[in-house]
């Protein structure tokens, strides 16, 4: 069977490093997007299982990144962000997230959600 395939969107190489050894060690494959334009490239054209999607990106934000991303895909998507405001959750279930972790996330919460979803 074919590991299920996760892209991580975050523009921290710490964050990145830290999310991709979580989910590798559970056996996910792993790619990245450092920006939002290249993560809406890689969502159509390496169809990823499930992507984490951060809020705060150079080029864009995450809540347009998902904007975009619905407007061709129901790929789940879980916000992972250090935006924890109300409004900020509100809006990313608004936009089309299946799910909104505040940053700092513990590794095993992180783990559980990824699989709830998939």
């Amino acid at each position: 069977m074919a590991k299920r395939h996760i892209l991580v969107v975050d523009d921290e190489p710490r964050i990145v490093r830290f999310v991709r050894m979580n989910l590798e060690l559970e056996g996910f494959r792993v790619s990245e997007a450092n920006a939002g334009r290249e993560a809406i490239e890689k969502v159509r054209d390496d169809l990823p299982d499930l992507v984490l999607l951060d809020v705060m990106l150079p080029d864009m934000d995450g809540f347009e990144v998902l904007k975009e991303i619905r407007s061709f895909s129901t790929v789940p998507v879980i916000m992972l962000t250090a935006k924890s405001q109300v409004e900020d959750k509100v809006r990313g279930f608004q936009v089309g997230a299946d799910d909104y972790v505040t940053k700092p996330v513990l590794p095993a919460e992180l783990i559980a959600r990824v699989k709830a979803l998939l």
